[in-house]
């Protein structure tokens, strides 16, 4: 099963445009859809772009497993 590093995610997220990071809040449904497709294609880039991951025990506190749902996508 692939392990997903939160480290990765979570700056993806700080690093993503700043209006895909406010309009996931919006009230607009198709801004907050945008908004989110644009959150997830960064984030998804950089999980794609990350370097070999580190041994179990280095990172088994910021990985989580990758459901199948999201291991497909």
């Amino acid at each position: 099963m692939e392990r997903i590093d939160l480290d990765i995610m979570a700056d993806a997220i700080l690093e993503a445009p700043g209006w895909a990071r406010v309009g996931i809040t919006s009230p607009s449904p198709s801004l907050r859809e945008d908004a989110a497709r644009e959150l997830a294609g960064a984030i998804a880039e950089r999980l794609q772009a990350a370097p070999p991951k580190r041994s179990a025990a280095s990172s088994a506190s910021s990985t989580v497993s990758a459901s199948p749902a999201f291991a497909r996508a």
